[in-house]
């Protein structure tokens, strides 16, 4: 799962010219989050979850989702 994670990152860093530090921020509190998952590091399958929804939520509409990936459904963040 944590895969999942790395390359959604990966596949936005190329298409919007970020780094994984800044979409780390983005997608969590902390920008070394993927970085840890890139050198091998968990996450509970609830911040996975919670991941992949703010994926979702920030992802550019000019993007194809990875197709190797469950897209969730587009939530609104609580404010």
């Amino acid at each position: 799962m944590t895969k999942h994670i790395v390359s959604l990152s990966e596949t936005m860093e190329a298409h919007a010219g970020l780094t994984h530090w800044s979409i780390s921020r983005r997608v969590t509190s902390k920008g070394d989050f993927i970085d840890r998952l890139k050198k091998g590091g968990d996450c509970s399958t609830g911040t996975y979850e919670a991941v992949v929804q703010r994926f979702e939520n920030i992802w550019p509409t000019d993007l194809d989702w990875p197709s190797d990936i469950p897209r969730p459904q587009q939530k609104e963040e609580a404010a």
